[in-house]
């Protein structure tokens, strides 16, 4: 009697364990699935409708995101970075990409206000690269950032529900949202230079126009993740000196 009971409480645990792994694996599966194909899901909750209003000089192409000859190796590659890049090191997020290095003459840390964003004083650093701790200058685009010439300047983004402007791992989750015309106010050593928003597109990772420099003016060009919670592609905000 003893040895049958014991039988038949080892098959019930048995059919149990199978049921329980059966369905952690449809789990895994579907939460696989979802990681991959969040940048297309992104897309429609947050930038269909936040660019349905907004002049965009570049946006989105409908390609990268239903169509596209290797959309969905796309997709892959993305969600692979996600895991096995570090995008804390703005070197990173153009390895291709060779700067001017750090020289004596490079204004090396200044700060940035966007006052639609509710981001105020965020410290830009020139010096180094940890994106965690600041924005980052990249590859000190520009000696001084109010001189004649493109400063292209990279941070963080997430999840919008997530954004915080004081938190440098958050602080660009709402860029998407910029207007054309919005102010971004660069401070260097005490005193103010304002600037005009005047075009928002989006890039592929790895587009070098990204860098792209105009010496007419001086220009501001700020640089994140995107769609919000991706690493899919870039969004360019470029915003030019406003003479008083």
């Amino acid at each position: 009697m003893h040895k049958y009971t014991y039988g038949k409480n080892n098959t019930f645990f048995k059919k149990k364990a199978k049921k329980i792994g059966g369905v952690l694996l449809i789990v895994f599966g579907i939460g696989t699935l979802f990681y991959f194909f969040f940048p297309l899901f992104s897309f429609h909750l947050y930038l269909s409708s936040s660019f349905a209003d907004v002049n965009i000089e570049a946006p989105i192409p409908k390609r990268f995101v239903i169509e596209g000859n290797n959309y969905i190796g796309n997709l892959l590659t993305s969600g692979i970075s996600n895991v096995t890049t570090n995008y804390k090191d703005a070197r990173n997020w153009f390895p291709d990409f060779q700067g001017t290095g750090i020289n004596s003459e490079i204004v090396k840390e200044f700060t940035l206000s966007i006052p639609s964003q509710g981001i105020y004083n965020s410290k830009v650093s020139a010096d180094d690269f940890d994106l965690s701790k600041h924005l980052v200058e990249y590859f000190t685009t520009s000696k001084n950032p109010v001189s004649k010439g493109t400063s292209v300047i990279f941070g963080h983004s997430t999840l919008p529900q997530w954004f915080d402007p004081k938190n440098y791992m958050t602080i660009f989750a709402h860029l998407h949202l910029i207007k054309d015309g919005d102010e971004i106010i660069v401070t260097v050593n005490g005193q103010d230079f304002h600037y005009k928003v005047f075009s928002i597109s989006i890039m592929d990772s790895t587009n070098p126009n990204i860098f792209s420099q105009s010496f007419d003016n001086s220009y501001i060009t700020l640089v994140t993740c995107t769609p919000p919670g991706t690493t899919w592609k870039r969004l360019v905000v470029r915003a030019s000196l406003q003479q008083i």
